[in-house]
Order: C-alpha cells, then sequence, then structure tokens
C-alpha cells in the first residue's frame, strides 16, 4: 500500500477535463505571467527591432519592415507604387491615338477619292494660312478642298466633340445620382431644347436654331432645379422626379406644337433634329461643341475624386469634408450647361452618355479619375463611326445619328446587363 501511495505521488497529475494544466512553466492564453522576485505580475511585451548602427530610421507612414538587413528605408516608393499610374497613362495614349486614326480615316470615306495624306495636306495648308506662312492655293484644287475642309472635317471634330461631352456628362450623372440609368438628358434638357429648337423651325428661323435650343435647355434645367429645391434638400430621387415632370411637359408641348403647325419641309427639318442629325455641321459648330466639351468637360473631368466621394451616399461625401449641397447644384449645373451646347448643334443623340460610362468601366473599373478622361476619348471615338455609317452606309440617303446610336447601344446595353447578371449570379 505505501508503494502505491508513493507512485501516485510522484506520477503527473492530468488536467480535469476541459481545463488547462496551469502547473507548467508556459504562459497561459489571456492572463498575466508571474513576475520574479516578487515585482508582481506583468505580460509578455513585443520589443521593437533595433536597428544596426548606422542605418536610418523609417520616416513615419512609412509601413515597410525592418526585420533583419536590407536596403535603406528612406528613398523612392516601391516600383509597383510607381507603376499604378502606368496603366491610366498607357489606355489615355492609346485611346488618344485610336481617336486621331479614326478622325482621319472618317474623313477619307466618302464618294470622293481622298486620301489620309490628302486630309492632312489640306489641314496643314489651311492652318498655314491661318498664321499668314502658307500659299493661297489649296494643294488638293478647290473642289477637293472644299469637300475636305468646308464639309467632312467639321462634321467629324463636331461629332468628336459631341461624343466626348455626352460620355463625360452620362458619367457624371450616373455617379452622381447613384443610379445606372441616368444619362446627360435625366435633367429634361433634351426635351427643353427640342421644345425650342421646334418653336424656331416653325416660324422659320432656322438660323436662330442652336441659341433657341440652348435656351430650351436652360428653361428646362432652371425649372427642374427649381421644382426639385421647392421640395427640400435637394437630393438624386427628388432631382430624377422633377426632371421627368418638366421632360414630360416640354415634350407635350413640342407634340403640340408640331401637330398644330408643321408641315412639308418643316416637318422634315423637325423629325431629324428630333432623331439627333449632324448633316448641317459647320465650323460653327465646332466653335460650340468644341468649346463647352474643351471648357465645361474639361472642369467635370476634374471632379474625380468628388465624384468618387459621392459613389458611398452624402452622408459619407460630407464625412469626407464636401458640401454635398452646393456640390450637386454646382456639378447639375456644368453637366446641363454643356448638355445645352451640344444638343443645341447636334439635336437629342440617344445612348452615347448612358452606354458608353458602362462599357469604358467594365475596362478601367469605377474610379472616376481614370474613368472620366478615357470615356470621353471613347465617346468621340464611337460618335465619329457612328456618323460616319449614318452618312454611307445607305448612300446617297442619310440616316439620323441618333438612329445609328440607338441600333447600336440597345443591344450593347442589353449585354452589358446581361454580362452585369452573370458577375453577380458567380460571386454569390
Amino acid at each position: 500500500m505505501e508503494h502505491r501511495r508513493e507512485q501516485a505521488r510522484d506520477a503527473p497529475r492530468e488536467p480535469r477535463h476541459g481545463q488547462p494544466d496551469r502547473r507548467g512553466g508556459g504562459a497561459v492564453p489571456g492572463r498575466a505571467v508571474p513576475g520574479d522576485r516578487g515585482r508582481g505580475p506583468h505580460r509578455p511585451r513585443h520589443r521593437r527591432a533595433r536597428l544596426p548602427p548606422g542605418r536610418p530610421r523609417a520616416a513615419r507612414g512609412d509601413h515597410r519592415r525592418v526585420d533583419g538587413p536590407g536596403p535603406a528605408l528612406t528613398g523612392p516608393p516601391p516600383a509597383r507604387t510607381r507603376r499604378a499610374a502606368a496603366p491610366t497613362a498607357l489606355l489615355v495614349a492609346v485611346a488618344v491615338a485610336l481617336l486621331l486614326a479614326s478622325v482621319t480615316v472618317a474623313v477619307t470615306i466618302g464618294p470622293a477619292q481622298i486620301s489620309a495624306l490628302d486630309v492632312w495636306r489640306s489641314v496643314a495648308h489651311h492652318l498655314a494660312v491661318a498664321v499668314g506662312a502658307g500659299a493661297p492655293e489649296p494643294p488638293l484644287g478647290v473642289l477637293r478642298d472644299g469637300i475636305v475642309w468646308d464639309l467632312r472635317v467639321p462634321r467629324v471634330l463636331t461629332a468628336a466633340a459631341v461624343g466626348a461631352g455626352l460620355a463625360v456628362a452620362g458619367t457624371v450623372m450616373q455617379g452622381l445620382m447613384r443610379n445606372p440609368l441616368a444619362d446627360p438628358y435625366l435633367l429634361g434638357l433634351s426635351s427643353g431644347a427640342s421644345l425650342g429648337a421646334v418653336a424656331v423651325l416653325v416660324l422659320g428661323a432656322a438660323v436662330l436654331l442652336p441659341v433657341a435650343a440652348f435656351a430650351g435647355a436652360v428653361a428646362a434645367l432652371t425649372a427642374t432645379l427649381a421644382l426639385a429645391g421647392s421640395l427640400g434638400t435637394l437630393t438624386p430621387a427628388r432631382t430624377i422626379l422633377a426632371g421627368l415632370a418638366v421632360a414630360q411637359l416640354c415634350a407635350a408641348a413640342t407634340s403640340f406644337v408640331i401637330f398644330w403647325s408643321a408641315t412639308g419641309d418643316s416637318y422634315r427639318e423637325i423629325l431629324a433634329w428630333l432623331m439627333g442629325s449632324l448633316a448641317g455641321a459647320g465650323w460653327h459648330s465646332v466653335a460650340v461643341a468644341g468649346a463647352g466639351t474643351l471648357v465645361l468637360g474639361t472642369y467635370l473631368c476634374t471632379r474625380g475624386a468628388t465624384l468618387d466621394a459621392f459613389a458611398f451616399g452624402d452622408r459619407a461625401a460630407a464625412a469626407l469634408g464636401i458640401a454635398v449641397g452646393r456640390t450637386r447644384w454646382v456639378l447639375l449645373t456644368v453637366v446641363a450647361l454643356m448638355t445645352g451646347a451640344l444638343v443645341s448643334v447636334s439635336g437629342a443623340i440617344g445612348f452615347v452618355g448612358l452606354i458608353l460610362p458602362h462599357a469604358v468601366r467594365l475596362v478601367v473599373g469605377a474610379g472616376h479619375r481614370r474613368l472620366l478622361p478615357l470615356a470621353a476619348l471613347t465617346g468621340a471615338t464611337f460618335l465619329v463611326w457612328a456618323d460616319t455609317a449614318a452618312r454611307t452606309v445607305f448612300d446617297p440617303r442619310e440616316l439620323p445619328v441618333g438612329v445609328v446610336t440607338a441600333f447600336l447601344g440597345a443591344p450593347v446595353f442589353a449585354l452589358l446587363l446581361w454580362r452585369r447578371r452573370s458577375d453577380q449570379a458567380g460571386a454569390a
């Protein structure tokens, strides 16, 4: 019996079920470690790695590791940080090159046999004459030079400016309203411009068409913002509903004017303008559309960080220091003014501001600082080719360019919706 008691006393005691063995020398997780020589319990601390002599300490905010020997912590950022901007610059360069090539080729397409070299010879001649350094006689002859410089180049440049402006406006509206179906005409701008244009066409004052269309777009914008503001804070939902109300009112007035007064040639002119057409584009159209896109579109392209903040909601944007109400008013006004200028020279061309932002977003992502300039370049190239198809596919007859964009945009939009649904199903 004494021998068994000694064996039981010397054997290691097993811990109870569900409780750790607390007799060992290891630290128990979550409990203090007893200190030595009566200094009380203390918790194990992680000591900071000491740098070897002569090695500089990393600056605040530098999160690179310091364990072990290696290169100095100061100096240029990692290579991946420097390469982050390279894809954007590369995409912009490719888009610019594609746009220039598209403009050149589009000018050469038509009944008259004109080469790309002829296009640039004509352009160089007129630029030299403008600065007083060229001969007055055109190198292509009067007829061919007139086709290039007076007919095709203004039309192609107007198409590029209108496409770029509509794509930027659609991108801004979708980000500002947080609505994937938003487009530049959401505030009733196209309906207001159509009412002004139809009024002057019925009166026989077609020369005032751009001015009347722009005035109608501004009037529709004023009515929309006033109605949305009278309901309280300018929120996306109130702005959309106010825009729909103003658009329906202007559309009803336009239909009434057409039904009551339009006959013969004026009816055909009205129908072509309502569908969107660049048939009458000249250098005055280039000036209006180009100035609107360059000035107002460039300003909108610099608001990428603001639109990224709006993507998280008004409360998050306000927490980031953005004056939500004032910023929304300013951006909506700039978009409306640019859209009014574009619509005044081209009519209501649909689907460009709706489809192009989604298509470009699939390639470059949702960051607006990359999305806005690439959407502008892609929209310009798209509308150049759409207008070229409108004037050449059924030659000698010409389609309104809005018909072509609708034919191309509707299937593409359906494809984008299907792809987005399949991506969501795969993620789930």
